[in-house]
């Protein structure tokens, strides 16, 4: 016999509330997710995390789980949370979904300025005057006539283009406007009539360069004559509802096509949102965006094609395909040019995908004499290595942990959360937008850690010494304690800094930074392993990435995030991989390139290499004391 299931998402908004009618043995989690509530799940939905917990209001709360009563803690055990993954349904309830924490104004790093490119982006506008078929007896065609026009012999054209072409060409007897695109360049073979429109508007031809990350989703528009930069939006994935990491997405997706097809609305729904914002605020009409370039990595490809990534996630981590993609606008549903050309670079292997191919591409490590390192910081990492003679890459996945996800008091870069701290005889901190603190986020977690390393309230191992906090300043001295068998930092004391509520640092989100860091440290190192490179031989490395160019050099070094180089030969280089699919958008001679970059790359696959976890534990510890 069914249950009843009541979900209230705002307390304050009677509309903000769902009852659903759900089959007893369901999950709360579940049964939201089925219609269509968004209740966040962090870790997928395995009960690794508290972003899904939920209050009961009415019913009787089930006995916790043991993953509530680790996650939760006995005090929220004991007012009536409960994980909502965890939670199966068995008698009518009403629940609280937990609200997140105010995270407004997301702090996405964009997509930064292009050095200097060849402008060729295939796309061309010609303002043409057509002559029409007169007689009944002429066998010819609207089409052929439009091609005589414009100098072709034979061409793509897609069916949107033959839709409004009669119209089109009877509206304005001045001429119409005749766009096309050839792969490759202007230069290049068969061309595609992407657009004929009445009037002239040849001065309007404008693309779009998108990074889709597993957190962050970044949208450039281009104007393509100039190269010129003309608006970019930035929000959060969608998609991280179902899953914080590549794992929990593919695991939330696996052989289910309900699941995949939810994750492919949400990025699709979610661009154009970007789409309608982009035009909105620099005033260009939809229509005129005639091309797209999208990087991504492997899963975030293969969602966006609506393919299923479930063989991705299972060894030996292979993609359905490598090679580069190019298909029409309306085939993917975006709202720009129905006949614009979406243009996918192509991948490398395994989790290493189009946006390792930007990073390259930006950074130009394919064609460096010296040898670099460019390390693409965010929860699924990829590390390049290499020079014009040789490159390396690996897929280094932090996870969600430096965006603030698994920490206790986590959160992402948002207003209000502390992105910058210091540790002296005391604990002192900043705000993103000088606001009062909510939590903290990834940058805020490094600069802690590495004061309080600096400081001596954690050792080398990570374990915060309770034992030794009476050696410490009392200021410091007083935030290490211990409740239960926990060890704590408290951050800020209600009041500090504004804080409503304490913010700690437990001893498990030290661990959880660790594991974190790890990923990325022995990524690093183990392509230097690999490529027989020491750190004396690294000339330069790159920060990239929404994360990795907020964190500050001295912490990422003072905790092992980074090899031990010194601090000149280390520089940001912003969001390389949108970067990267400007170069491409604005170029089809760089775009040509990233295929051939793509193909020099090898992989290396870090859990097969024998040597992997020795390198992987020795990263998870801090540097000892020099």
């Amino acid at each position: 016999m069914a249950v009843a299931l009541t979900i209230l998402t705002d307390p304050g908004d009677a509309a903000a509330r769902r009852t659903l009618t759900v089959a007893p043995g369901t999950t709360i989690l579940k049964a939201a997710h089925a219609a269509g509530v968004d209740i966040t799940a962090t870790c997928g939905g395995r009960g690794r995390c508290t972003s899904c917990r939920v209050k009961f209001l009415a019913g009787l709360p089930p006995p916790p789980t043991i993953m509530d009563e680790v996650q939760l803690g006995d005090d929220l055990v004991r007012e009536g949370y409960r994980l909502a993954c965890q939670c199966l349904l068995h008698e009518s309830v009403t629940v609280q979904a937990a609200p997140p924490l105010e995270e407004r104004s997301f702090q996405i790093l964009g997509a930064g300025q292009l050095g200097r490119v060849a402008l060729d982006s295939g796309v061309a506008k010609q303002v043409v005057k057509v002559t029409l078929p007169r007689e009944e007896h002429h066998q010819t065609s609207d089409l052929e006539q439009l091609l005589e026009a414009v100098g072709l012999t034979t061409a793509d054209v897609g069916t949107a283009v033959l839709q409004g072409l009669p119209q089109a060409l009877r509206d304005d007897p001045a001429g119409v406007t005749v766009t096309t695109f050839a792969s490759g360049g202007t230069a290049a073979g068969r061309q595609r009539i992407l657009a004929v429109e009445r009037g002239d508007t040849a001065g309007m031809k404008f693309g779009l360069a998108i990074d889709i990350g597993t957190t962050s989703v970044v949208t450039t528009l281009v104007e393509l004559d100039s190269g010129e930069q003309l608006a970019s939006v930035s929000s959060l994935n969608p998609q991280a509802v179902f899953g914080g990491d590549l794992m929990s997405r593919i695991a939330f997706a696996q052989f289910n096509p309900a699941n995949l097809r939810k994750l492919h609305t949400r990025i699709v729904g979610l661009l154009n949102q970007h789409i309608e914002q982009i035009c909105r605020d620099s005033g260009v009409l939809a229509k005129w965006i005639y091309k797209v370039v999208v990087v991504g990595n492997t899963c975030m490809h293969h969602i966006l094609l609506g393919i299923d990534p479930s063989h991705v996630g299972l060894a030996p981590y292979a993609p359905v395909l490598r090679h580069p993609v190019t298909l029409s606008a309306r085939e993917l549903f975006l709202k720009v040019a129905p006949e614009a050309r979406v243009c996918l670079l192509p991948l490398v292997a395994g989790f290493v995908g189009a946006d390792a191919v930007g990073v390259a591409l930006a950074t130009r490590i394919y064609e460096s004499a010296e040898i670099r390192i460019a390390v693409d910081i965010g929860t699924n990492g990829e590390v390049l290595l290499g020079s014009r003679d040789r490159l390396w890459a690996c897929s280094a996945p932090a996870g969600p942990a430096l965006e603030g996800a698994q920490i206790r008091h986590g959160m992402r870069g948002a207003l209000g959360a502390v992105d910058r701290v210091t540790v002296d005889d005391d604990i002192r901190v900043h705000t993103i937008g000088e606001t009062d603190a909510l939590g903290i986020c990834g940058s805020g977690i490094i600069d802690l850690l590495a004061g309080l390393l600096h400081a001596g309230v954690i050792d080398w191992t990570g374990l915060i010494q309770v034992e030794a906090r009476d050696a410490l300043p009392p200021g410091l001295s007083e935030r290490v304690v211990v409740r239960g068998e926990e060890r704590q930092v408290v951050v800020l004391r209600p009041g500090e800094a504004g804080a409503r509520q304490e913010i700690v640092l437990t001893q498990d989100d030290v661990r959880q930074v660790q594991l974190a860091k790890g990923a990325i440290a022995s990524g690093v190192m183990m392509l230097q392993h690999v490529a027989g490179v020491p750190s004396e031989m690294v000339a330069e490395l790159m920060l990239a990435g929404g994360f990795g160019n907020y964190v500050s050099i001295e912490s990422a070094l003072r905790i092992g995030l980074i090899p031990p180089l010194p601090r000149e030969r280390i520089r940001y280089v912003g969001n390389a991989a949108s970067l990267g699919a400007q170069l491409c958008l604005l170029s089809e001679t760089e775009r040509t390139r990233a295929e051939t970059v793509a193909a020099r790359i090898e992989h290396v696959s870090l859990a097969a290499h024998p040597d992997f976890e020795e390198i992987f534990v020795e990263c998870m510890n801090f540097p000892r004391p020099s």
